[in-house]
């Protein structure tokens, strides 16, 4: 009994030693994580957004053409059935079916116009036949009718005067009406002639709209012009055309087949950073279906309008950018990661964004391991880090965080705080004046206004403006931040509430 008592004990003993050394090694880990160091070297000022993968070439599947013939209603088709996107087929092999319901039932009225035209023709014909018979035959009567008339006044010469006149009466009312008949059947002929063109011509057009149907209806089952990958082809709001989508008259393409050996990343980029991005900027692409493998690629095109995607509030420009060389396993709707190097500033000192610190005043400090608070002149940032203009050496430790007892931490580097204020001031001034232009511009140009009443900036004046308002951490010095970092922006905005809430003011420090 107490042999197993001192062993329980012994169990017990060693457990504590084991806990206590576990937390021990665990707190040095968190205390070790709790500093940073800053660097000097290379600082690449990055936009980040996410893309997706298109053929930089495709050839169009296309559905029945409206736009070659006048005589065909343009309407909406619905596709009622397709292959799977990703699907490789070869030249002529079937795509898709488009519902005939509405060209079936418009193909048989016109079926049977056709046959009217038809029928009324051939009537045509046959009245004009029998009509111009009677008339010829009517001439013919009429010609003896003057005969006649010509032989009773030849033998009336030895007549009485009176009984001469009335011959001569009577071959003058033959002949006019042998005159009358020959222009009344002259003219008939000329009408007939013109009906007969008239049914010609609607018969013929009639023909013409049956075959354009025939013609559009037989493209209704629609087939690959060349062999290749179907992929669904994506309408104006950005929906790929799939079984219950519709194609237009205007945009009557169905699926499209992608050259595979040249691809490009499709992105949008927000109005605040697109000022940033210009063409011929390297770009480091990830591909999120091989997060293994990294690619690079070249910015080749920044749209010069902005748009608004749906479920968006913000305005988006779109950006091609085109991937260097080929990899058979990209595949078109993949989606990318893209990180536009938009600028690169060598040998500078910069510290992560996490370690920058700011009181209620605004100036931004960090907090050093040696036990004081360093105020920091700011640079540029990206999503990850800021540039130390002043303040700081490289190979310093600082705190990532706000540390525990941060009113001890003493104040030091205050001549730096009127650099920092000189530098607002001086931005507020430049904005200042870049808005007077603007108003400037707006009165002089009238009704040449942006969108919602602004006034179309040039781009110069863009991209001062967009300088001025740095949104960079700790206060107006930083720079703009990147498109796919507002997580980290989110996080980072809470440690900055968390030490405001546990410093002072540094002005307030200064003062006292």
């Amino acid at each position: 009994m107490k042999k197993t008592l001192f062993i329980t004990g012994i169990i017990v003993v060693v457990a504590i030693v084991v806990l206590i050394v576990i937390s021990k090694v665990t707190s040095k880990k968190e205390v070790a994580n709790l500093y940073a160091e800053s660097h000097k070297g290379q600082f690449d000022i990055i936009v980040t957004t996410t893309g997706e993968l298109q053929a930089k070439k495709s050839t169009d599947i296309i559905g029945p053409e409206f736009t070659q013939s006048r005589n065909i209603r343009a309407m909406d088709i619905k596709i009622t059935d397709m292959v799977l996107e990703g699907t490789e087929v070869k030249s002529g092999d079937y795509v898709a079916t488009l519902d005939r319901t509405s060209f079936d039932n418009s193909l048989k009225d016109e079926l049977e116009k056709l046959t009217t035209y038809e029928t009324n023709l051939e009537m045509k014909i046959l009245d004009t036949a029998v009509t111009l018979s009677n008339l010829r035959d009517n001439i013919k009567n009429l010609r003896f009718s003057v005969e006649e008339a010509a032989i009773a006044l030849q033998q009336s010469k030895y007549e009485p005067p009176t009984t001469i006149r009335q011959a001569e009466i009577s071959l003058d009312k033959a002949n006019r009406s042998l005159d009358q008949a020959i222009r009344g059947y002259s003219l008939r002929v000329e009408q007939a002639k013109s009906d007969m063109r008239t049914n010609k011509t609607n018969l013929s057009e009639q023909r013409t709209r049956v075959g354009d149907l025939q013609v559009v209806l037989s493209k209704f089952i629609v087939t690959a012009p060349s062999s290749g990958m179907i992929i669904y082809k994506r309408d104006r709001m950005g929906s790929k055309r799939k079984v219950g989508s519709s194609i237009s008259p205007w945009d009557n393409v169905v699926a499209t087949l992608p050259d595979m050996s040249s691809m490009i990343s499709k992105t949008y980029v927000n109005e605040i950073d697109v000022s940033k991005v210009k063409a011929g900027q390297h770009v480091d692409i990830v591909v999120d279906a091989f997060p293994e493998k990294s690619y690079t690629g070249t910015v080749t095109s920044v749209a010069n309008i902005g748009e608004q995607l749906p479920n968006a509030d913000a305005k988006v420009f779109e950006v091609l950018i085109e991937v260097d060389g080929s990899d058979p396993i990209l595949r078109p709707s993949m989606t990318t990661g893209n990180k536009i190097i938009t600028k690169t500033i060598k040998d500078i000192t910069y510290i992560p964004l996490e370690s920058v610190q700011a009181g209620a005043d605004s100036i931004p400090f960090v907090y050093m391991k040696n036990g004081t608070r360093q105020v920091v002149v700011l640079g540029e940032s990206n999503e990850n880090n800021v540039v130390i203009e002043q303040g700081l050496q490289p190979g310093v430790q600082i705190y990532l965080s706000t540390p525990e007892k941060p009113e001890n931490f003493k104040l030091v580097g205050e001549e730096l705080i009127s650099v920092i204020k000189d530098r607002e001031k001086a931005k507020k001034a430049e904005e200042l004046r870049i808005r007077q232009e603007a108003e400037k511009a707006k009165a002089e140009a009238g009704p040449m206004m942006g969108e919602g009443g602004m006034p179309n900036l040039t781009p110069e004046m863009m991209q001062r403006f967009q300088n001025m308002r740095g949104n960079r951490p700790g206060g107006p010095q930083g720079g703009i931040k990147d498109t796919s970092s507002k997580q980290r922006v989110t996080r980072q905005n809470g440690q900055e509430s968390q030490g405001q809430i546990r410093t002072t003011s540094v002005e307030a420090t200064v003062k006292k």
